[in-house]
């Protein structure tokens, strides 16, 4: 497994946290910023995950902002991409066995580092159940090729 991360200001110490959680588990990685507290535009970050993973160059990504939800729903604009909030290991576990989510988005200023790094292995750890979340998945498909033509 292969995931691409981005942070905007809001994330980066949270960021810089889970990185430490990927290179303890030898999960490659690719950080497309950000590498200070800078302000920036979280809907840049946010689609240069979606992008990487709608290009097929990685299996998942991980997004943190201030609170998760801007850096989602702009993710959540490109086709392919299944972008959750979480909170905590539960929310990451169903959004991955439920939806098959391959993007989490995480707030920097809503989560402590413990809390994250448990939340983010949660999630890589979870399998998509599929069965009758396929058809759940076939579904919200069939929205996104009404909705991107």
């Amino acid at each position: 497994m292969k995931i691409v991360i981005a942070s905007d200001h809001g994330g980066f110490h949270l960021k810089q946290s889970i990185l430490k959680l990927l290179d303890s588990r030898n999960i490659p990685y690719v950080d497309l910023g950000v590498s200070s507290e800078d302000s920036v535009d979280y809907p840049d970050y946010a689609a240069k995950v979606a992008e990487s993973l709608a290009q097929g160059e990685v299996d998942g990504g991980i997004l943190v902002c201030g609170t998760g939800i801007g850096m989602a729903i702009a993710a959540n604009k490109y086709r392919g991409v299944r972008a959750a909030v979480v909170t905590d290991p539960f929310t990451a576990q169903m959004s991955k066995e439920h939806n098959d989510a391959n993007v989490i988005a995480l707030g920097g200023r809503v989560l402590d580092e413990a809390k994250a790094t448990a939340t983010v292995q949660a999630w890589l750890d979870a399998k998509f159940q599929a069965g009758r979340h396929e058809r759940r998945l076939e579904k919200i498909a069939e929205i996104e090729n009404k909705n991107f033509k």
